[in-house]
This record gives C-alpha cells, sequence and structure tokens, in this order.
C-alpha cells in the first residue's frame, strides 16, 4: 500500500500510483483546484499490524495518538525524512519524492510492518537537479 502525506501535485501522480499499489491520500497544502478538495486533511488506514494516522502538518496534531488508537503518524509539509518515538507512538515523515525542494533529498520511506519493532527505511531517489 501508499500512503501520500500531501503535496501531491496533481491528480496523475495518484493515477500513476494507483498501477502500482492501493492508495491512501491526503491534501496538502499545495494541492489546490477540484481535484484536491476530493481529498481528505487526515486520514486512517487500518493495516493488520497496526492503526495509522495521516496528517499533513504534523503540529496540526490535536488528538493525542496514543489515546485514539494509533501506532503510527505519517505527515509530510516539511519534504523532510524524520522517524521518531513518543509515548509508544512511531511518528514518520517520508520526505518528499517529487521535486528537489530546499536541498533536501528525494525520498520515499518504506514502513515494515511484519514485526516489531517496526522498522522504517528512508529510500533516496536517484534525481538530477
Amino acid at each position: 500500500m501508499i500512503l501520500h502525506a500531501g503535496d501531491v501535485g496533481g491528480p496523475k501522480i495518484l493515477e500513476k500510483l494507483r498501477t502500482i499499489a492501493p492508495v491512501a491520500a491526503i491534501r496538502g497544502n499545495v494541492d489546490t483546484g477540484a481535484w484536491a478538495d476530493a481529498l481528505p486533511l487526515t486520514e486512517v488506514v487500518e493495516t493488520g499490524a497496526a492503526t495509522i494516522y495521516m496528517l499533513h502538518i504534523l503540529k496540526d496534531l490535536y488528538v493525542n495518538p496514543g489515546i485514539a488508537g494509533f501506532a503510527i503518524v505519517v505527515s509530510g509539509h516539511t519534504h523532510q525524512p524524520l522517524q521518531f518515538e513518543k509515548d509508544g507512538v512511531l511518528y514518520v515523515n517520508p520526505g518528499s519524492a517529487g521535486p528537489r525542494r530546499f536541498q533536501l533529498p528525494v525520498t520515499v520511506g518504506r514502513l515494515d510492518l511484519r514485526a516489531k519493532p517496526w522498522g522504517v527505511e528512508f529510500i533516496e531517489m536517484d534525481v538530477k537537479g
């Protein structure tokens, strides 16, 4: 499954991703227009191993994820790959697989939920520019 934490960039991106795997996507602050209005601001993804809460901007998290039953929080916005744990909840920002921003690496994140502790791998994409 592909989780997209916002700043999609256009509907064709989601169409292409859906040819690879099922997609859960949320709207980012640069996603505008009718196509983007159809994207939720947050999403809850149930897997066999964990319940994942997705939102674009982590500072907009107004629920206690642990109390709400979320084991993982996936966010975007900063385009910077990040992983940390707080109060038993895993927080992940996969970075950005789109155009390079702010001299940051172009990355995707891979969550391995087969066994605890869950693994997060950041994969740097080979792009020019």
